[in-house]
């Protein structure tokens, strides 16, 4: 049993620390929404009023926040690295720009305190099975350290190099996800415009070349599989919005390093063009009607 400080119960994190209790490690959960907080309580957690108080008393604190400032906010603008105990391990698992999680890194390692950069996939019905994919950056020793607790949280924890290489391997699936489940949309709307039946599409691309994650467990058309979100009325495993946040990161990136990304900005431009539409909050899926409410120019 770890005792684990866990900052950030929104739809990755609470789910996540009941998976955590569950295996029988005590929580202690801070959130700046009372709710959020209470909900971690109300599935064995222990409330933490403040930041610094998750921290306190903990084998590792881990973060699950949205946007580099906020796990920044939690390294640089409270007190937490001061007030930790000696042997404390920090673990980011949100998802990032490289910048500020190598800064978280220096932060922590500045302050004592070993530290990884852990985010992950599954979204939000992998958080709530537990069977989330960590890919992690940062020394082997220190992955080995957390990696009961990251167990607890995950199906499969990939060491992927060091400080930073997690936000790295987590902003390439990203970018694959988006620009997957954008054209898997775009067929599915030319299959249903030119009259091909949905179910007779779905089961031939299954057991063809054009089979991806979009099509085997997320299609985007309702009928076909229980796990699509098209099923649900769109209501998020992971929003546009954030989905969105992920392919600025890879776009950002491959501006700074000069890197030509045509794809990768023809996808920033149709996830921007459904937000504007109203789809910020539904799960990103919903592409496929907004493509369907395109007019060709």
């Amino acid at each position: 049993m770890a005792r684990v400080g866990f900052i950030g119960l929104g739809n990755m994190g609470l789910p996540m620390v009941r998976n955590l209790v569950s295996a029988g490690h005590a929580v202690t959960a801070f959130d700046i929404v009372k709710a959020n907080t209470d909900a971690a309580v109300a599935a064995g957690a222990k409330a933490a009023a403040t930041v610094e108080g998750a921290g306190e008393d903990a084998d590792i604190v881990i973060t699950m926040l949205p946007k580099g400032e906020h796990t920044l906010q939690v390294y640089e603008g409270s007190g937490i690295l001061n007030t930790a105990g000696t042997g404390t391990l920090f673990v980011d698992c949100s998802s990032i720009d490289v910048a500020s999680a190598l800064r978280a890194h220096e932060l922590a390692g500045a302050a004592g305190f070993k530290s990884l950069d852990a985010p992950v996939s599954g979204g939000i019905v992998g958080a709530q099975r537990g069977t989330l994919t960590l890919m992690v950056g940062g020394e082997a020793a220190t992955v080995d350290a957390a990696r009961a607790v990251l167990d607890a949280v995950s199906s499969r924890v990939v060491h992927c190099g060091g400080p930073g290489s997690g936000q790295i391997a987590k902003m390439c699936n990203q970018m694959m996800v988006a620009t997957n489940m954008a054209i898997c949309a775009e067929a599915f709307a030319m299959a249903e415009k030119m009259g091909l039946d949905a179910k007779l599409l779905y089961d031939v691309v299954n057991t063809s070349s054009g089979q991806s994650f979009a099509m085997t467990s997320y299609v985007p058309v309702p009928g076909l599989i229980e796990t699509g979100r098209a099923e649900h009325n769109f209501e998020p495993g992971f929003t546009t919005e954030l989905l969105l946040k992920d392919v600025n990161i890879f776009q950002a990136a491959a501006q700074e390093s000069g890197l030509a990304s045509p794809i990768g900005q023809a996808v920033a431009k149709l996830y921007e063009g459904s937000i504007a539409a109203g789809n910020g909050g539904k799960d990103y899926s919903i592409i496929i009607e907004y493509i369907k409410r395109m007019q060709r120019a």
